[in-house]
């Protein structure tokens, strides 16, 4: 079939038109702003793309055209595709009709969650060998892209309330009729069109009747809304629940008994699957609403056959989302994280994970009112509870506010003085920079800096980090030549990338590299390879900066060996990072045969050494 899509780059959309390219359908889309990484991604499919908006987009004989949910009847192409009689697709039918027969579609739905609980699902059982399909509204750590057409049934999608089209003002996911659900949650949102809590219930409701007697759904038991949904469902309906340590393991068929301790960098809990332990579970995820998705992955991947090895495995290998929790990179012993909260409920749990996480410094909330719903004054009470474990507060400008009503709008001074007067110091500011200013001149070493938007924040993340100096970040592909480069110079091999190599680099403003260190993760070991500093770099500490950064990253893996061979600075990595010299026959094998391990190792007089690394730090 020869399908247009207008709107092609946008995620879904992109995804989408990929998966069907794949699927065997000619594929062509428009779109008035095309930038990487989409367009490196449709190029690499070879499907073409118009440039602008245009009548004569369609000449080329499509016979449906797929329309996004930001497109209007008055759209130029969705009238010349009336005209010409060519039907029209809203994003979830199409995805319906073409892909989801002959597949069982498992579906993450929620207010919240979603994107990093479909993540999850999809590698589990990626990594399970099940070759899933999935669509995934956000750009998974683990995955090679959000979309993937998997030979295996199991095609695994998130699940949106959101309007479908112009012409089809149904939830997205009454579309796909899954075989088995996930409800994470059910409060209010998307205030741009939902009127109130009934009509969300409502949505929701509808969503849960489409799963038939043969299905499954799993649900958050701390959610009444979703409890209450749940009593709709006809086929089975599995609970689950993150317990205290005397908690009832009866009250839900998955629970999970958190076991780590405030300041631990990794997050880890038991799973009970029906009163039975499967064992003790680590994710580098952060917060017991975290555990929870990690439970609703779990429940739904144990009812597809994945055995408790594999889901623990997977589970600790589970890099997360990209702008869910991410780490954007060390500076000046600062770290700075981004994370896409922006509904009342998200910031809380979202601040609170990171206060339990980071318990001693600290904590300084970057908070930028962007989506359709943080704009509006309705959510202006639940923000202000929200920021209670902050150590201050600062909110940025209403991003085009125009897009509301003024007497509908966030009052962001009114919120700002509402936290204030909860004990945390909060300063709403007029523009960014100032907002820059004002962290970069507060914020010391060992704080921790997040980033709350649904948005870009004014690119405020690369702002801090070189405002602090000398940013540690991770590196990519463009980097490695450069990297390899200044290797070279001191005669150490090269990087051998692949998908277990992380590499850190600290950038100049030119965007050579001043200094960098690689990881290479076999299991819960590694290999810390490639430390090397500018040479007019050194003497100023940046060895001992992209090692300790690198020692935090470990923890954060969960790696609980690491090992080197040095030709000339082992006295370092023995006084400044606490390795100790061992004999290469003590390396771990699987280690030993790790291209980057073989390549070091070679080299004349190295040195063996090795770190057990702690859970903290």
């Amino acid at each position: 079939m020869k399908i247009h899509f207008i709107g092609i780059a946008g995620t879904g959309m992109g995804a989408l038109a990929r998966m069907l390219k794949q699927a065997g359908h000619e594929v062509r889309g428009s779109d008035v702003s095309i930038y990487p990484p989409m367009s490196d991604q449709l190029a690499a499919a070879e499907i073409p793309v118009f440039e602008g908006f245009a009548a004569q987009n369609l000449e080329w004989g499509p016979e449906c055209v797929v329309v996004g949910n930001v497109c209007r009847a008055d759209h130029p192409e969705v009238v010349a595709a009336q005209a010409a009689g060519l039907r029209l697709e809203s994003f979830p039918s199409m995805l319906a009709s073409a892909l989801l027969p002959e597949r069982d579609p498992l579906v993450v739905a929620g207010t919240h969650g979603k994107t990093t609980t479909t993540s999850l699902l999809s590698w589990i059982l990626r990594f399970a060998g099940l070759d899933p399909s999935y669509l995934i509204g956000g750009v998974p750590q683990n995955l090679p892209s959000g979309a993937h057409l998997g030979q295996g049934r199991p095609i695994v999608l998130e699940g949106d309330e959101y309007d479908t089209a112009f012409f089809d003002k149904r939830s997205k996911f009454l579309h796909y009729r899954p075989k088995r659900a996930i409800l994470t949650s059910v409060e209010f949102d998307h205030a741009d069109i939902f009127a109130g809590m009934d009509e969300v219930r409502a949505a929701f409701s509808a969503f849960v009747e489409t799963i038939g007697p043969d299905g499954d759904l799993v649900v958050n038991a701390d959610s009444p809304e979703a409890m209450g949904i749940a009593a709709l469902c006809k086929g089975r309906v599995l609970r689950y629940r993150v317990l205290p340590e005397d908690g009832d393991l009866g009250s839900a068929e998955y629970c999970g008994i958190v076991r780590s301790k405030p300041g631990s960098r990794r997050t880890e809990f038991e799973l009970f699957e029906h009163g039975k332990s499967l064992g003790r579970l680590s994710t580098q995820l952060m917060g017991a609403y975290n555990v929870g998705n990690v439970l609703a992955a779990s429940a739904v991947a144990r009812a597809e056959g994945v055995s408790p090895d594999a889901l623990r495995e997977a589970v600790r290998r589970f890099r997360g989302v990209k702008r869910r929790q991410e780490l954007l990179g060390l500076a000046q012993g600062v770290r700075v994280i981004f994370d896409f909260a922006h509904h009342p409920t998200a910031v809380q749990l979202t601040v609170r994970a990171l206060r339990r996480r980071y318990p001693n410094k600290a904590l300084h909330v970057c908070f930028e009112p962007r989506s359709s719903s943080s704009h509006r004054r309705a959510f202006s009470e639940g923000y202000v509870g929200s920021f209670d474990a902050a150590s201050r507060v600062y909110v940025a400008p209403l991003f085009k506010p125009q897009k509301v009503d003024e007497a509908e709008r966030l009052d962001t001074d009114a919120l700002a003085r509402a936290i204030t007067a909860r004990g945390v110091p909060a300063i709403a500011y007029g523009d960014i920079e100032s907002l820059a200013e004002a962290v970069i001149a507060s914020a010391g070493p060992g704080d921790t800096v997040v980033l709350l938007s649904s948005g870009s924040f004014g690119g405020l993340g690369d702002r801090l980090l070189n405002g602090f100096g000398d940013p540690v970040t991770l590196g990519t592909p463009d980097d490695l030549p450069r990297v390899n480069a200044l290797l070279e110079g001191y005669e150490l091999p090269a990087v051998i990338a692949g998908d277990t190599v992380d590499t850190l680099v600290v950038r100049k403003p030119d965007g050579g590299i001043a200094a960098t260190v690689s990881l290479q993760t076999v299991g819960d070991q590694s290999f810390l390879f490639g430390l090397a500093v500018e040479p007019d770099r050194r003497g100023q500490g940046l060895g001992w900066v992209v090692g300790d950064a690198v020692l935090r990253l470990a923890r954060i893996l969960g790696i609980r060996t690491i090992y080197l061979s040095t030709t000339m600075a082992a006295d370092f990595f023995a006084s400044r990072l606490g390795f100790r010299s061992v004999a290469i026959g003590d390396v771990d094998p699987a280690v030993r045969e790790a291209a980057n391990f073989q390549a070091g190792a070679a080299l004349d007089n190295a040195v063996c050494m090795r770190l057990d690394v702690d859970a903290g730090g």
